[in-house]
């Protein structure tokens, strides 16, 4: 089972705004030096992100900035909006059981319900951890983000 890249991105860029763009411009360019990732990925991930409503992305000098209020973002929302995996795909089924056995023709059917069960306790943890949550533990990890936020010089 496996979350792909796309949602730590996503999270990554998120934390970015919330905590820069009240102070600076915020662009795809800063946000691919930050997660050091490559920028035409970081594009499509904040692009996803602003077709799903959770950020106002403005052309030329307006930069990004969070539509929703961080304790309404959820890990769920994030997750949605840029990984089009479906939660019930996360555990996966071998594709061709034997129909000649008695286990093989079955086995979709014996596991479809566990599966979905699966799916929907990570659908309901990932919906209780929210950007707020994230923006405190990373405050506790690094208080002094709060007071050198201030300081950081603009990067354009």
């Amino acid at each position: 089972m496996r979350i792909s890249t796309r949602c730590s991105t996503a999270i990554h860029a998120l934390l970015a705004i919330a905590v820069y763009a009240p102070h600076r411009k915020i662009t795809g360019s800063v946000l691919a030096e930050s997660i050091g990732a490559n920028p035409v990925e970081v594009r499509k991930v904040l692009g996803n992100l602003k077709k799903a409503g959770i950020i106002d992305i403005s052309r030329g000098s307006g930069g990004m900035v969070l539509k929703m209020k961080p304790e309404d973002i959820t890990f769920f929302d994030v997750y949605s909006a840029v990984d089009t995996t479906a939660l019930h795909e996360l555990v996966g089924l071998h594709p061709n059981p034997s129909s000649a056995c008695f286990i093989g023709k079955n086995i979709h059917a014996l596991l479809s319900q566990p599966c979905e069960e699966i799916a929907q306790a990570i659908k309901q943890a990932m919906g209780t951890i929210t950007l707020e949550r994230l923006l405190n533990n990373l405050y506790e990890v690094d208080p002094s983000i709060k007071e050198l936020v201030d300081t950081v010089p603009e990067i354009s």
